[in-house]
């Protein structure tokens, strides 16, 4: 039996398991206790000192998140010397702060606002004493916008690059009062290793680090007679939409998510889960190629485990830090990309809309949407492929800014020719999804069989554990598959670019016996991504991800190859996955880039 230790917080006595932290045992007895370098997802830190509270016997205030209880400790987290040190650490860091509030783009949704409206911070007694700062603003990026006069210093930010991603494009330079983020070298965040991945964004508590805002963009091209504009929404953006809108966290707002975009004069609103589909024909039959290359041929040029090229942070993580394991990559672009180039040619072709007059419209959970739709490998319709990507933050403000009462709203569904997908491109969202839905279908093509997981529920792959693996065990294969009999297929799943980084040091290490690896940049897959709304926890990932099971146990059709509308495509234009017009728009290279 677990022992337990008994604390007193203001004047009530509660037991706690050694080790848990003074704000955590504070919290599980309904006393707040504010922060603004603590998040759930990071190490604890204790740089802000908002946190502070007295322990009887002490002299010095102690910082709630990095003081562990101790057997017969008291506490008090409201006396008047703790509430006027709260008060006084907010001035200080208002006073260094660029406080336009009413033009910041995380207005109303700034944790250092709310603490300066919980305390009623209404003088600044320390604004004469800070010396003015020649600021910055890094707008260079095409994904991120950083802002040094917003920022606090919590160094959520470097935590953030440094635990969950293990990039190191931040860090803390300098001293005292000349201490502030920069990146290496103190080049722009385009320059530097960095995925775009977006977390420091999630994780910033102020407007110091936002996305590159396209609204504008896209409202000029819904006014522009002239255009088509036509919108595609990611799985993941239909079970957090709700949560900047009303809606609990884990809510499903897909229908009226639909109906949003139609009222906001979208001409074609349609599915990402469309291309997920696809993606998982041209990618699992790049996997099945390669296993045939490498057991049947013996291609030492082939190179196995397969990685997934579904996550463009993923990408620019191993253009920069592993170049010489590019091909390892699935050569699939990602569902966004191959949606893009479909719109404006198979699309076009069919509605009879030239393509030159079409705009192409994302709706994403990532941020590194933004910098993979910029990039010039993206243009195989002849034109830029996507043309404007905004996060699911920004598609809220978007409603809100046209008065469209979204709790009302009536459900509707995708338009028709590439709106239709099933549940395994659903899942794409969450981590593990690519790999299930691709072993749902590779496994049955090869075999003729659905996957011996009851009711197509792959759950050694599901889950919020870091690393994850499964394998499959291939009895009986059809014909043109028997070199795979009795193969165990082993497969592997990582999510967080930390954890990417594991796997990737074990398969230069020659240590991985995998064929097929999924890597996703945002911890918990898409539905964790840095363009989704803030707070974005552990708690609230399940939740979402809870509701993109539930979304796909609901579909008619659960398998990528059942997709009425991919058989027609393939039918009418592509011609075969693999063949030469689904290489040329479906495909693609990716580039060595510098490690510094």
């Amino acid at each position: 039996m677990e022992k337990r230790i008994k604390i007193t917080i203001n004047g009530e006595t509660k037991e706690v398991s050694p080790g848990t932290s003074i704000l955590d045992a504070a919290n599980q007895s309904g006393v707040i206790i504010p922060t603004l370098c603590y998040h759930k997802d990071l190490c604890v830190a204790g740089n802000c000192r908002v946190c502070v509270i007295e322990i009887a016997g002490q002299k010095r205030l102690a910082a709630a998140c990095a003081t562990p209880c101790e057997d017969g400790m008291e506490v008090l987290t409201n006396t008047l010397k703790v509430r006027n040190a709260r008060k006084h650490i907010i001035e200080l860091l208002l006073s260094e702060h660029n406080a336009d509030c009413t033009s910041c783009y995380r207005n109303g949704n700034c944790e250092l606002q709310k603490l300066a409206s919980d305390y009623k911070i209404m003088t600044q007694d320390f604004l004469d004493l800070v010396p003015f700062r020649n600021y910055t603003i890094d707008n260079f990026s095409p994904s991120i916008i950083k802002d040094d006069s917003k920022c606090i210093r919590c160094q959520r930010c470097v935590r953030t690059c440094a635990e969950l991603q293990s990039v190191n494009a931040l860090t803390m330079s300098y001293k005292g009062e000349h201490a502030q983020i920069t990146t290496f070298f103190e080049k722009s965040m385009n320059d530097v290793v960095c995925t775009n991945c977006g977390q420091c964004v999630n994780h910033c508590p102020t407007g110091a680090l936002t996305e590159r805002n396209y609204i504008e963009d896209v409202w000029s091209a819904l006014a522009d007679k002239e255009k088509f504009v036509i919108v595609q929404t990611a799985p993941a953006v239909r079970v957090g939409l709700g949560e900047e809108l009303g809606f609990d966290p884990g809510e499903r707002v897909t229908g009226k998510m639909v109906s949003a975009l139609k009222r906001l004069g979208f001409h074609a609103v349609m599915d990402t889960d469309f291309t997920a589909d696809l993606t998982i024909m041209e990618e699992g039959s790049e996997l099945l190629r390669r296993l045939k290359e490498v057991i049947v041929e013996k291609r030492g040029d082939v190179k196995l485990p397969m990685a997934t090229s579904c996550s463009p942070g993923w990408i620019k993580f191993i253009e920069h830090l592993y170049p010489d394991f590019l091909n390892h990559l699935s050569s699939c672009k990602s569902p966004q990309q191959m949606f893009g180039a479909l719109v404006k040619t198979y699309y076009a072709k069919a509605k009879k809309i030239d393509p030159s007059k079409i705009v192409s419209v994302s709706i994403m959970p990532c941020t590194a949407k933004k910098f993979e739709a910029a990039r010039p490998e993206m243009r195989d319709s002849g034109f830029r492929d996507v043309d404007y990507v905004l996060t699911t933050r920004e598609l809220a403000i978007m409603i809100k800014q046209a008065g469209i009462d979204f709790l009302r709203l009536p459900d509707m569904h995708f338009d028709r020719l590439m709106g239709e997908s099933t549940g395994a491109g659903v899942i794409f969202g969450a981590t593990g999804g690519v790999m299930e839905a691709a072993l749902r279908t590779a496994y049955e093509l090869v075999t003729g069989r659905e996957v011996p997981f009851k009711n197509l529920n792959i759950t050694p792959v599901r889950g919020m554990e870091g690393l994850k693996e499964a394998s499959i065990k291939i009895d009986n294969p059809l014909k043109e598959w028997s070199f795979l009999e009795g193969v165990q297929l082993k497969c592997a799943v990582a999510h967080g670019l930390a954890n990417a980084k594991i796997v990737m040091d074990t398969i230069k290490k020659g240590d991985a016996d995998y064929h097929f690896v999924e890597f996703m940049a945002c911890p918990g897959g898409c539905l964790g991504g840095g363009g989704q709304p803030i707070p974005t926890n552990p708690e609230i990932r399940k939740r979402r991800a809870l509701a993109i099971y539930a979304e796909d146990v609901g579909m008619p059709l659960r398998k990528s190859h059942q997709n009425p509308e991919i058989i027609k495509i393939y039918k009418d234009f592509l011609g075969k996955p693999l063949g030469e017009k689904s290489h040329k728009l479906l495909h693609t290279t990716y580039i060595k880039r510098s490690s510094f």
